[in-house]
């Protein structure tokens, strides 16, 4: 590191980039007048420099999101003027030094997300200057001191969420009267909530999640809810899955106006939903789910009208649905399962189309038909309306769900056939419509359903045969059509070679292959065959022809519909618990890590059902991050194409982010062009650049929301067991709006790169992504980083590769691996092939957007050069 002769130097920041190795033990010693030195978000490891303590004029470390291990040195208490620690998110152990105490000038102090143990060491507790003390994530034990909040006058910041902390918690809280931020959840701390936690009047966000409180119901802590509550600048206030066992009985008329979410799932609580509820304006999210609530559900609730969230499935309450929800236009989820609701499915709820995505009316008493307006909801993405007394018929109308990933009617009593609109729900993963009455034929336009991973159809009175059609859903993992009234041969392609017997049972008219426990079919005899054939053929050729003429009355009205951008507005919501990944990674165990980078790190885990996948666990520390995590995840889960990474699902918290991706086991492009132990020929480097082209080109053009990705690099693109290329991280990306709009925002992209108007104007287009992909089209076929050491000054390596370009020169740039030597047979044939390639390149990283190519003409030409190169070659073996 060039800068360690400079010992002049105050300030070192390489935040932020890809930086790996050990820090220098020396470090001090070349630079003694370092002030500040932040190497946060890089790769670096190993453990913390045992003479870094030296350095005695250090004001600031910040050392977060790397993969430092070892224990913390003791000798942290030298550095006597620093200011800001922060060993954050990163694999540190043993106990935390007592000698941080001797600190009388810190005032941060971040060691959240490591793999610490033992007890805080009290002289934490003494230290007047701290405003931060953030422990959060951690293995610590022992309890908080009696005397918490006397030694911390200037505490601001205090999450020791997620530790093994326990007893009580201390009333000398209320001292530490700066508190905003406290974070106590996910301990076992037990006892009374002290009735002093009222004095914080600064409070903004307190939770006590998951532990073991109660409330004292013979003395007046049990007005403890109404006392925090109506802290006047309390926003969050999280109290959920506590045993308090008590009755709410509350005014929300006394609650703060600041308040904007309210957890009280899972304690217990009883007794009716307070009817002032309406008077909290300001609520985004109230979640009174899991309790033993009861009454009705207050028709104030439709004046929280910058409601996102309602959660109160699983309690008793009684009573209609209140139409006046339909007033909620920011609503985006809304759980009410699991209660003894009664009456109709409101028809309002068309009048949430442009908000709602989440609808959980199942277990409840239900009796009416499905209103028309349901198909309405245009952008809603789960439906599960099950275990009710609904009747009538499933409309056609279902076919416009066309964002839907999860409908689940089963258990009710709806009619009829199920119409031939549902192959219009191509992004659907989840479909259940068992314990019905439908009849008629299941529709072979389930073909279309493409995404279909789960279809359950069982428990009707279904007739006719099994489509041979849906053979062709390739995702397909489950399928019940037991209980029927179906016939013929259960087909046995694509998916149906997985089935057993089990999907089929209780139809007595099926036979096919002995792995389904049915007779085998009989054949035919050419007579029966002309019978059932020769009506086939002229219901074939009516069909066809009444399809030519209902496609020349469409192409006479020439309607075009604009496709509507899927932006919506933060909630709170999780598909997948925290508890689950934690099972799935062992801990998050740091043998599962597979890298870290910019945004956080990534573990391989396996899931409860054996499968193998990769989480993705972001950095809560990115600023402005999470705005719009939770719906913008699940949107881009119905982004689907061969060559992107799948976006299976993702778990959001408080203080946790974390998608669950399909797992590559072959790594990164990265890893194949620079380790020792891979190599890739020209046609491997091709047909990666080729998938990784589709998936930009899908992005870009075959989505109806234009994504654009922003960090395309070598270590995003990812091989699956075939080697093909499948990108990552494209749900980091901006959702744009259409056509080539232009953004105003910072983005992340890597040095290298990243297009020239990003880092000059932060203009982020689909045509920055194209640069992108230039310059790392000459990275696969160079093995040359565009950071390599090799360009200095004004050259880079586009322009390292332009120039030898028109100097016909193409042997000094590419990979030496890839041509041989010109006395090779195919030695032309490459050269023509990667100078092709290289032009390619070329033309998408020139330094204007408007004259670059775009994604179509990319994968167009990749192809061409497959091709020819491919034809060559084979004239040269010949």
């Amino acid at each position: 590191m060039g800068v360690l002769n400079m010992s002049s130097l105050t300030t070192v920041i390489f935040y932020g980039n890809n930086l790996n190795g050990r820090i220098p033990n020396n470090i001090c010693q070349h630079l003694p007048n370092i002030q500040e030195l932040n190497l946060g978000m890089n790769q670096f490891d190993g453990p913390l420099p045992s003479k870094l303590w030296q350095c005695k004029q250090l004001l600031s470390l910040k050392l977060t999101v790397n993969m430092f291990s070892g224990s913390i040195p003791k000798d942290i208490g030298n550095l006597t003027s620093i200011k800001t620690i922060r060993l954050g998110t990163n694999s540190l152990t043993g106990t935390i030094p007592y000698e941080i105490g001797y600190l009388t000038n810190l005032e941060e102090l971040v060691l959240r997300d490591n793999n610490l143990n033992g007890h805080i060491p009290p002289s934490i507790f003494n230290m007047s200057t701290i405003t931060t003390i953030n422990l959060g994530y951690n293995k610590l034990s022992g309890s908080l001191p009696a005397n918490l909040g006397h030694g911390l006058p200037n505490l601001q910041v205090f999450p020791v969420g997620t530790n093994h902390l326990s007893g009580v918690i201390p009333k000398s809280i209320s001292n530490a009267s700066e508190l905003w931020i406290l974070d106590l959840g996910r301990n076992s701390f037990s006892g009374f909530i002290p009735s002093t936690m009222c004095l914080l009047t600064n409070l903004e966000w307190v939770s006590f999640f998951n532990n073991n409180l109660t409330i004292d119901i013979s003395s007046l802590e049990v007005n403890i809810l109404s006392c925090l509550a109506n802290l006047r600048n309390l926003k969050t206030l999280s109290l959920e899955s506590n045993p308090f066992d008590a009755k709410l009985s509350i005014s929300f008329s006394n609650f703060s106006a600041s308040l904007q979410n309210i957890y009280l799932g899972n304690c217990s609580f009883r007794g009716n939903i307070p009817s002032d509820v309406g008077n909290l304006s300001r609520l985004i999210l109230l979640a009174l789910e899991d309790n033993q609530l009861s009454g009705p559900i207050p028709s104030s609730v439709g004046r929280l009208l910058n409601l996102q969230g309602l959660y109160m499935y699983n309690n008793t309450l009684q009573g209609y649905i209140p139409d006046e929800l339909c007033q909620l236009g920011n609503l985006v989820d809304l759980y009410l399962d699991g209660n003894q609701l009664s009456g109709s499915v409101p028809s309002c709820l068309g009048n949430l189309s442009a908000s709602l995505r989440s609808l959980f009316l199942g277990s409840n008493l239900l009796n009416s038909t499905l209103p028309s307006s349901l198909w309405g909801l245009a952008y809603i993405l789960k439906i599960n309306l099950s275990s009710n007394s609904l009747i009538g018929p499933l409309s056609g109308g279902v076919g416009k769900l066309k964002v839907a990933r999860y409908i689940n009617e089963s258990y009710n009593q709806l009619s009829g056939s199920i119409p031939g609109s549902v192959g219009s729900l191509s992004n659907l993963v989840n479909l259940s419509l068992a314990h019905n009455n439908l009849e008629g034929p299941i529709p072979s336009s389930f073909e279309t359903c493409v995404s279909l991973e789960r279809l359950d159809l069982s428990q009707n009175s279904l007739s006719g045969v099994i489509p041979k059609s849906l053979e062709a859903l390739s995702y397909l993992k489950y399928l019940n059509l037991s209980f029927n009234i179906l016939q013929g041969e259960i087909p046995t392609g694509g998916a149906f070679k997985n089935f057993s017997a089990e999907s089929f049972v209780s139809n007595h008219e099926l036979c096919g292959a002995s792995q389904f426990q049915v007779p085998p079919c009989k054949r035919k005899t050419s007579i029966s065959i002309l019978k059932y054939v020769v009506p086939g053929i002229l219901s074939a050729m009516l069909l066809a022809a009444s399809i030519f003429w209902m496609s020349m009355l469409r192409r006479k009205k020439n309607v075009k519909t604009t496709a509507h951008t899927i932006l919506t507005p933060q909630v709170f919501w999780r598909r997948v618990s925290y508890l689950e990944l934690l099972s799935a990674t062992n801990g998050f165990n740091e043998s599962n890590l597979l890298g870290t980078g910019g945004f956080g790190s990534v573990y391989k885990g396996t899931l409860s059902d054996g499968i193998d996948v990769a989480i993705k666990v972001f950095n809560l520390e990115l600023e402005g991050a999470f705005s719009s995590f939770e719906v913008e995840c699940e949107l881009l889960s119905n982004v689907r194409h061969r060559n992107l990474v799948k976006v299976i699902s993702c778990c959001s918290q408080i203080d946790f982010k974390g998608l669950v991706l399909n797992y590559m086991p072959n790594g990164s492009l990265e890893k194949w062009l620079y380790s020792q132990n891979f190599s890739l020929n020209i046609m491997q480097r091709l047909d990666i650049m080729i998938d990784v082209a589709s998936a930009l080109e899908y992005l870009h053009h075959g989505y109806e929301v234009p994504v654009v990705h922003c960090d395309l690099k070598p270590s995003n693109i990812l091989l699956d067991d075939d080697m093909v290329a499948h990108v990552a991280d494209f749900g980091i990306a901006k959702l744009l709006g259409g056509g080539d709009s232009m953004t105003q925002t910072i983005t992340l992209a890597t040095i290298g790169y990243m297009a020239p108007e990003y880092g000059m104007q932060g203009i982020v287009t689909r045509r920055g992504d194209v640069y992108s992909f230039g310059i790392v089209v000459m990275e696969t076929f160079s093995r040359r980083k565009p950071t390599d050491e090799i360009f200095v000054g004004e050259m880079r390596l586009k322009q390292w590769v332009a120039n030898f370009l028109v100097a016909d020169a193409i042997v000094e740039v590419v990979d030496a691996t890839l041509l041989g030597t010109e006395e090779d047979h195919d030695f032309v044939c490459k050269r023509e092939c990667l100078s092709s390639i290289m032009r390619l390149a070329v033309a998408c990283s020139a330094e204007s957007p408007e004259e670059r190519i775009n994604m179509q003409e990319a994968v167009a030409m990749l192809k061409a050069i497959k091709i020819k190169f491919s034809e060559d070659s084979a004239q040269q073996v010949w």
